[in-house]
């Protein structure tokens, strides 16, 4: 048996606590993954033009409040993964990192009748919004790109239950500083049901952070509008 020194324990200590410093960042099937919420506090976040005065997001556990099925309630008190959570209209919410082409993994929850979304690079919206029972979906229903393509399906669930989206997607492709292609959304899937594949989107959605366009930029969730709540947030560079 190989003897193991006193000077050795303390290096794989050190490396130990290295790696737990660390939890916003880890691999699987062997790709970098990158959890933007550290499942604590808003490290990592800034709000749109700088206005935390207006900000609403907090972190705690939220579900549907009974009394209010609009609202949610928060709680600093629950099961599973701590949440991000805007409780109500205030400021939209991104990360201070930009991303490229990657696979956006996020788990969400809205009340009933709330509109939210999710912002690729900042300038395309993902919507999220209480789709639930509706015979027919467009373009602002949840899952559309918003203003560009409805959802193939709806596969929401129903208000106050958990829902999850893949959205797998290439950034706008650039030539000597002009576009040659916009962002491309390979495959989106809601609730584990295919409602995108191969869309491209031309030009920033309503809502844009910048509305201009660019090969990386900030994950972004709207919190201008109602009420949401998000966990085991990933992003995937590709």
């Amino acid at each position: 048996m190989r003897k193991v020194t006193f000077a050795a324990i303390a290096l794989m200590a050190l490396g130990f606590g290295l790696i737990a410093a660390l939890p916003t960042a880890g691999v699987a099937g062997g790709k970098k993954v990158i959890e933007p919420f550290n499942g604590k506090d808003l490290t990592g976040w800034k709000f749109r033009g700088n206005n935390k005065a207006k900000s609403k997001w907090v972190v705690g556990y939220a579900k549907m409040d009974e009394k209010n099925p609009s609202k949610l309630v928060v709680s600093d008190k629950g099961e599973g993964p701590l949440q991000l959570i805007n409780e109500s209209s205030g400021v939209d919410l991104l990360t201070e990192a930009k991303f490229g082409d990657a696979v956006i993994e996020v788990e969400f929850m809205v009340p009933k009748g709330s509109n939210s979304g999710i912002y690729v690079i900042g300038e395309y919206e993902v919507q999220i919004f209480d789709s639930y029972g509706r015979a027919k979906v467009g373009p602002g229903d949840l899952g559309g790109l918003y203003g560009n393509a409805a959802p193939k399906v709806n596969a929401s669930k129903k208000p106050g239950e958990w829902q999850k989206f893949v959205i797998d997607y290439e950034a706008p492709r650039f030539k000597d500083g002009t576009k040659i292609s916009g962002i491309k959304f390979v495959k989106v899937t809601l609730n584990d049901q295919v409602i995108h594949e191969n869309v491209e989107v031309k030009a920033p959605t309503g809502g844009a952070l910048t509305n201009k366009e660019s090969p990386a930029g900030p994950l972004m969730f709207q919190g201008d509008h109602g009420p949401v709540a998000l966990r085991n947030i990933r992003v995937i560079p590709k």
